[in-house]
């Protein structure tokens, strides 16, 4: 997505380590407009496919799936939560991700009455570089019965392999922008196409 690949060129940040920082517009300060241009783009994307529900994990994912699901006739937003919270009450599909940025592990919680057998569920999610988190949805789609109909990721950090795995277990994984490779020392940031 062209739009998305000249925001990270102009405002992104590389950072030592295989960081990049885009908080200007897509995970601190939200650009609604920029989000919504992503929903519609993924909306091309998975034309076709049936979609009940999208599914994300908090925090970062959760304003992009929201703008997204008015595309797919706004299907309800279910976010996993990181911890646990006397808000949750009832069974839960629990699963644990490893976070790259943050460098450890959390436990991911899903309510048992939001992600059932029978739906179909779109993963969005802003980032995607080994694709632990993507990991720890699927299998909370997995233990609930519910079918991964594809997976909407914001940007892909091409250079780590996770969507090339998925990619190779035949999952439909469109990331809107991909990073081939970055170099914190010039800043440069050049993109699969």
């Amino acid at each position: 997505m062209q739009e998305l690949e000249e925001r990270i060129q102009a405002e992104g940040t590389v950072k030592a380590g295989d960081v990049l920082k885009v908080d200007a517009f897509l995970n601190h300060q939200c650009d609604v407009r920029l989000f919504d241009h992503m929903g519609a783009a993924w909306a091309e994307h998975f034309a076709g496919k049936t979609i009940t529900k999208i599914l994300t994990i908090e925090a970062s994912g959760i304003g992009i799936a929201c703008c997204a699901a008015r595309h797919f006739g706004d299907v309800p937003v279910v976010f996993a939560k990181k911890a646990q919270s006397i808000n949750l009450d009832g069974d839960q599909y629990t699963t644990t991700v490893y976070s790259f940025t943050k460098q450890k592990e959390f436990p991911v919680i899903v309510s048992k009455k939001y992600l059932n057998p029978g739906d179909h569920v779109l993963l969005i999610d802003d980032f995607l570089a080994n694709g632990k988190a993507l990991r720890g949805l699927i299998e909370l789609c997995e233990e609930a019965g519910a079918t991964v109909e594809g997976i909407g990721i914001a940007v892909e950090k091409g250079f780590q392999g996770g969507g090339d795995k998925l990619r190779e277990e035949g999952y439909d994984v469109d990331s809107l922008a991909i990073v081939e490779s970055m170099d914190p020392q010039t800043g440069k940031i050049e993109f699969r196409h």
